[in-house]
């Protein structure tokens, strides 16, 4: 036999071996503890999501379900990790819009490729954004803002938890939307941003409901818009932004699980299928709720369809913003 002919039957009896691990895999899987991990601190709505299903995953699966938070550069530092992981089922993403649609056009040097180093397992939920202004700005709503802004372009500032975060990115789609252009004051995040917006230092935030619901029931801010397609539950009486006539502004957030790229197919179902039981459970729910998010659910399929086009979707705004993540 010659030598290039052993080098050939070498290499694909280890393909072959690797194509065979996979189902072998999945049979006995989970034999050991999972992790998930999360690219933002303890505390946020993405941590919150992880620790909830993972605890319910733990009983449905048998096995411990550990939340390992790796915070930094809009989740990008976590969902690294994750793509450079073993596809064995036993580490998994608990993903993020920003790092996982947004990112690519900011970062050009992104170490990872949001849709060929993951596999789509399921979305979890989406949260919109609440336009929220100080309680002592004049502008009472929607339009008399847009009125307010044009008046004094550059004028109004508007906080976020970073550059080519959800709320900068959710403000940029606003002043393009409604023709105006105010300053934007990067955070480090929502904590800081809150207060200097208390204070009046800042006259605008896009934030999530649960971080300023206490200070709208103070009166302290104000919120004249949700910026999903509803109404939300949370706060049935502030308007959406379509119904102010502020057209192509609707913006979600979105969170879910993911696995890095060559997951096995068995290992894909028996996820998809648990956590969508998991988001069934009236409890989790009501969780989801509280926080201002709704349940998506639905096939990995699906998952895997929608991901391009909002990766896409993104990168139109980012550009046509003129967005930049330093």
């Amino acid at each position: 036999m010659s030598v290039p002919c052993a080098i050939r039957r070498c290499a694909l009896a280890a393909l072959l071996s690797v194509a065979a691990a996979g189902p072998a895999l999945a049979q006995t899987w989970p034999e050991k503890p999972i992790r998930i991990v999360v690219g933002f601190a303890a505390g946020g709505f993405t941590d919150v999501l992880a620790r909830l299903v993972g605890q319910k995953l733990a009983d449905r699966l048998g096995q411990p379900v550990v939340v390992e938070n790796k915070p930094g550069a809009a989740g990008t530092l976590g969902a690294d990790l994750v793509a450079k992981s073993r596809p064995d089922g036993y580490t998994l993403l608990l993903g993020h819009s920003s790092s996982n649609a947004v990112a690519p056009a900011l970062y050009p040097k992104l170490p990872y490729n949001v849709v060929r180093d993951f596999t789509p397992i399921v979305r979890i939920a989406t949260t919109p954004l609440l336009l929220t202004v100080n309680g002592a700005l004049p502008a009472r709503d929607v339009k008399s803002f847009v009125a307010l802004a044009k008046s004094k372009p550059d004028g109004l500032s508007f906080a976020s938890s970073g550059n080519g975060t959800s709320q900068h990115l959710a403000a940029a789609r606003f002043m393009l939307a409604t023709r105006t252009q105010m300053t934007h004051v990067p955070y480090k995040g929502s904590g800081a941003a809150i207060v200097d917006l208390l204070s009046g230092n800042i006259d605008l935030n896009f934030e999530s409901p649960p971080n300023v619901l206490p200070h709208l029931q103070t009166g302290k801010l104000r919120a004249l818009a949700v910026t999903s397609a509803t109404r939300s539950p949370l706060l049935p009486d502030v308007p959406t932004l379509a119904e102010v006539g502020v057209a192509n502004a609707e913006m979600l957030q979105w969170f879910a699980v993911l696995g890095p790229s060559g997951l096995p197919q068995p290992i894909i179902q028996k996820l998809n299928s648990e956590i969508n039981a998991i988001l069934k459970r009236p409890d989790v729910a009501e969780k989801i709720a509280s926080q201002g998010g709704e349940i998506v659910g639905g096939s990995a399929e699906d998952f895997a369809a929608f991901l391009p086009k909002d990766t896409a979707a993104w990168a139109r705004l980012v550009k046509d913003a003129n967005i930049h993540a330093d």
